[in-house]
């Protein structure tokens, strides 16, 4: 990842769920088809660098995108002490969700297809939530995630799905291997990034990640040559190293 390279915040957007207004920042670029929701990992935020980046990256190939804190700043505070709230896959869940009806409301993102990208356990809750809101969602990310938090709702979900993970991230190779054998969806893939870590800091590693994620959103939320780019991707691909 370059460090000079300038990185996407978009507007400040506030969004109810529930009792609690999360912080947002939307970015939608002139012309976009498609958005995409990020949830973030444990112990992270909107502010994420990594997230940050590929957001940037989707909206040179003509995606929104919204990164948006999961807990308030009070929760923020009490849960970096306890570590409790950042792993209740559900709760997130369940505010992701509520970030998919507000985009299906706002004005600026009503009329465009809808993507998840979940990092870390946001990954989990990403698809939960991409569960749930299964006529809204129309693909989903995983970046070194834990799927296997979404657990029986694995089995739930009926979007593309990519599930990309860092060669020499050992355990949580086996635990995707083990959420993607539960997904029902025949447009799926488990990309495995060759020799990086969990948190894709080698060189390359991220600018992978970025290119598999953008390649995956541009053939699922209707950007142009959307057909001819599902067609390249292809269909129930066994994991791939690369």
């Amino acid at each position: 990842m370059d460090a000079k390279m300038p990185l996407a915040e978009g507007k400040p957007v506030h969004i109810t769920e529930g009792e609690v207004t999360l912080e947002g920042n939307l970015c939608i670029p002139p012309g976009a088809q498609g958005v995409v929701l990020f949830a973030h990992g444990s112990g992270s935020s909107r502010f994420s660098t990594r997230n940050r980046f590929v957001a940037h990256e989707l909206q040179n190939a003509g995606l929104g995108t919204l990164l948006m804190d999961l807990l308030t700043s009070e929760e923020e505070e009490t849960d970096a002490h306890t570590h409790q709230m950042r792993f209740d896959v559900d709760l997130l869940a369940q505010r992701l969700a509520g970030a998919i009806g507000w985009l299906r409301q706002n004005p600026e993102t009503r009329s465009l297809q809808i993507g998840c990208f979940g990092a870390s356990t946001g990954a989990g809750a990403a698809i939960v939530a991409a569960a749930r809101c299964r006529e809204e969602v129309r693909a989903i990310v995983s970046r070194g995630g834990r799927p296997d938090l979404a657990g029986t709702t694995l089995r739930m979900v009926q979007a593309p799905t990519l599930l990309i993970v860092g060669g020499d991230d050992t355990l949580v190779i086996e635990l995707n291997e083990w959420a993607y054998a539960q997904l029902p969806v025949r447009d799926k893939r488990l990309a495995i990034v060759t020799g990086a870590t969990h948190l894709f800091s080698e060189p390359g590693a991220l600018e992978e990640v970025a290119r598999l994620a953008r390649e995956w959103f541009a053939a699922h939320l209707a950007v142009p040559n959307r057909a001819a780019a599902r067609e390249r991707l292809c269909t129930d691909n066994p994991p791939i190293r690369g």
